[in-house]
């Protein structure tokens, strides 16, 4: 029965696409990811700032569509339903009910003028048609499941009289208040001390396996990754551009560019006088892409091929890809090893 579970399609994104316009041009802030997610895991994507990361992911709920133009190319396919076909009327029926997000920072996306208690109560009675009394105690009852001690007195309060991590728990009392099947966490430790991260990662995979919730998880920290996803996406520069099992990707990374991110880890134990490895250069602008493999300016290995040609993926082993031209013959005749 596990196994059947498993075996089933939560999200399905197929060659998605998403560009804006600027300077009368169409610029592919996401260029082609197809992903799945699966019922009760954690997914990762893992990236620099500027990979497409956040796009992405906002994409799924089509965030963007109230205050930009967007187009959007490909499917998102949530329980066999298109998302990009859906009006507006109706994703927001799925905003905070069937999928939900926890944004990087708390203290912008909470409202400073109502009280912590009538937030989260708002998005029981409109999802849920509680009255406001049940609404109350529901609040109540997930701020206590975050680990906030005395929800009664935090239900009075205004976000700005709490902590950061205290925003955070509020955040994810929200986003988990209507019981939703995926949540979309988008960097929600980056603001956060390390003591404060680690309890708000430990809270996230304790109700993943609590409540069986599937989870998104977007990052640029891929020592994050490695304690808490089953499965990692790679992205830069708008592509997947590896993917494997966690484990599989920490004891075999391909691609020079997540093996570049690997090596960017800190250790506790560094030699004396060796600086902490870096990827040379930085994201180019989505008005600079090269045309072949989109890591090539960064990427020592690059030759003509790789300046000119845009790679595959391609499966190297089960459920581990590529998207790199070293390994687009199926060998691995060559070591790749980031700059």
């Amino acid at each position: 029965m596990m196994e059947e579970k498993k075996n089933e399609t939560l999200l399905e994104i197929k060659d998605l696409k998403v560009s804006f316009p600027v300077h009368k041009k169409w610029l592919p802030a996401v260029d082609g990811v197809s992903l799945e997610i699966h019922p009760g895991e954690i997914t990762g994507i893992v990236g620099e700032s500027g990979s497409g990361k956040s796009v992405m992911s906002q994409s799924i709920l089509r965030l963007r569509d109230h205050d930009t133009a967007v187009r959007y190319e490909g499917e998102i396919l949530f329980e066999g339903e298109n998302l990009l076909q859906k009006p507006l009327s109706q994703m927001r029926d799925i905003r905070g009910n069937q999928i939900s997000v926890i944004f990087q920072d708390p203290l912008n996306s909470l409202s400073p003028v109502h009280t912590v208690g009538n937030q989260i109560s708002e998005v029981l009675i409109l999802h849920k048609q509680l009255s406001k009394e049940e609404a109350g105690k529901r609040s109540i009852q997930m701020l206590k499941m975050t680990g906030i001690p005395d929800p009664e007195a935090c239900m009075k309060k205004y976000p700005f009289e709490l902590s950061g991590g205290m925003q955070q728990r509020v955040m994810i009392a929200m986003a988990l208040a209507c019981e939703p099947k995926l949540l979309i966490a988008d960097e929600p430790t980056t603001a956060l001390d390390v003591t404060i991260q680690e309890q708000i990662l430990h809270l996230i995979r304790d109700l993943n396996e609590r409540l069986g919730m599937s989870v998104l998880f977007i990052t640029h920290d891929m020592g994050v990754v490695s304690r808490i996803c089953h499965s990692v996406k790679v992205m830069y520069l708008g592509q997947v551009v590896e993917e494997a099992q966690t484990q599989e990707l920490f004891e075999n990374p391909c691609h020079p560019y997540t093996q570049g991110l690997l090596a960017c880890i800190p250790h506790l134990r560094v030699e004396r006088g060796k600086e902490l490895p870096m990827i040379q250069g930085s994201v180019p602008s989505l008005s600079n892409i090269p045309e072949g493999c989109h890591f090539c300016t960064r990427c020592s290995l690059a030759d003509d091929t790789c300046r000119n040609c845009p790679p595959p993926l391609v499966e190297i082993s089960p459920g581990h890809k590529v998207k790199c031209w070293k390994y687009a013959d199926g060998s691995k005749e060559r070591e790749v090893t980031a700059s």
